[in-house]
């Protein structure tokens, strides 16, 4: 993430509040061939009340990303993480063993590259639920966290927990909190995955096309640039997957939705979703694209009626609350949305995927500080829980999920326990976690 080209064709420094460009990108867009499958806007069916219900409800959208609970993945991801670095190995095999624990397909794609310290290794995660679906939509964030040169905060690892001094910069929502939002997307929609894939192998399937797309979550290596933000330092896993995926062949799939110009990786991608600098208070959300704008659309829409079902209401919040929440989506204004932020996905837009940035622009006050650390301190609870939930149905409407049908039949299968009034606790009641 760096700057970017102005519609004048000046450099805009990337913290600034809009990225409009009349884009040298997008004019090269319209003259390349395109590797990757388009698809056109499509109804997503929203979910009822009681699915909604469902996955407000479980598993609980607080656990996995609380600062606070040494056993989150937030807190085994807080920690120095730069390229090539054992801690950043700890990451990446912390993120390994949770999703092989789901039993999802991982590649750990593991390559050389030069730098301005000399050649490193990184190494991106690929998780697929389905490695055999003969399409794909992606999630994605990068893992590592900014290489500073300079003591206190050249992020030396440390041998014993916690693996990280107070003066180390750890990257919380650049993109920490990111990351720790797709384990819980994925530990919350892999049953429901399961139970789709038996509705289509019994032929009981609405939609058989949306039930083939699988869902794969990318955790990127080497985002952050060494010294200065160049075509050539930054974004080196993601320049190396993009041209992997585009360079590997695969066998044609005859299934209906999937277009003749899918011959490669690239070709089974129907989007990617990218998500970065989130967990701060107050995020704004723009969109970037014109061919995603109805997928940012749906996205804001999915915020919406979970606000209105009142399941952004936390910890000491009262009913009002629901009624004075802010959207994190910015309206979306004319019909000219070419623009963005240069981050993981500009490899893949190049080469034709449809992408959508959920990035806070602007940016939060501590990126890449060191005075106002980006830590658990620049992170906010409710906020972070709201992301989850949104996700949660947002991902869950886009693959044709069910909840509340997948609760009812789980309720039919499990034990009767009695509870008794005094023992039954709501978590809306805890006290919250603020900042």
């Amino acid at each position: 993430m760096s700057l970017c080209v102005g519609r004048l064709g000046f450099s805009l420094p990337r913290p600034s509040l809009v990225f409009w460009r009349l884009s040298l990108l997008t004019l090269v867009l319209l003259g390349i061939s395109c590797h990757a499958s388009k698809l056109g806007p499509r109804d997503l069916k929203a979910l009822s009340s009681q699915a909604i219900t469902t996955l407000v409800s479980s598993p609980d959208p607080v656990r996995n990303i609380d600062p606070d609970n040494p056993a989150s993945h937030l807190s085994k991801i807080l920690i120095p993480r730069p390229p090539d670095t054992d801690n950043n190995t700890l990451v990446r095999e912390y993120i390994v063993t949770t999703l092989k624990r789901l039993n999802w397909h991982i590649e750990e794609d593991t390559f050389n590259d030069t730098t301005p310290y000399g050649m490193k290794r990184f190494t991106n995660v690929i998780a697929t639920k389905d490695p055999g679906a003969p399409r794909r939509v992606i999630v994605a964030a990068h893992f590592d966290s900014k290489f500073f040169a300079t003591y206190p905060a050249n992020q030396a690892c440390l041998t014993h927990p916690p693996y990280r001094r107070a003066t180390d910069f750890v990257g919380a929502t650049d993109s920490a909190a990111p990351c720790a939002f797709m384990l819980d997307l994925a530990e919350t929609l892999d049953p429901l995955l399961n139970e789709r894939q038996e509705r289509l192998d019994k032929g009981e399937e609405d939609d058989e096309d949306v039930a083939e797309t699988t869902l794969q979550l990318v955790f990127f290596d080497g985002e952050e640039a060494f010294k200065d933000w160049t075509a050539t330092d930054s974004i080196y896993g993601a320049r190396h997957l993009a041209h992997k995926w585009s360079t590997t062949y695969i066998s044609p799939n005859t299934k209906r939705r999937l277009l003749p110009a899918s011959e490669t990786e690239l070709g089974t991608i129907e989007h990617l979703i990218l998500l970065d600098l989130l967990g701060a208070p107050r995020p704004q959300i723009r969109s970037s694209f014109v061919d995603t704008a109805w997928l940012f659309d749906a996205m804001a829409a999915s915020e919406k009626r979970l606000a209105e079902s009142g399941a952004f209401i936390y910890g000491d919040d009262g009913p009002e609350t629901q009624e004075k929440y802010t959207s994190f989506f910015a309206p979306r204004v004319g019909a000219f949305n070419f623009g963005g932020i240069e981050d993981d996905h500009i490899p893949f837009l190049k080469l034709g995927v449809s992408v959508l940035h959920v990035i806070a622009n602007p940016f939060p006050k501590v990126w890449h500080t060191l005075k106002a650390s980006d830590d658990a301190s620049a992170l906010d609870i409710a906020t972070m829980r709201r992301w989850n939930l949104i996700l949660r149905v947002f991902i869950s409407e886009y693959l044709n999920l069910q909840p509340a049908a997948f609760s009812r039949a789980h309720d039919e299968d499990a034990p009767r326990l009695q509870r008794s009034a005094a023992e039954l606790v709501s978590v809306d009641r805890l006290p919250a976690r603020r900042g």
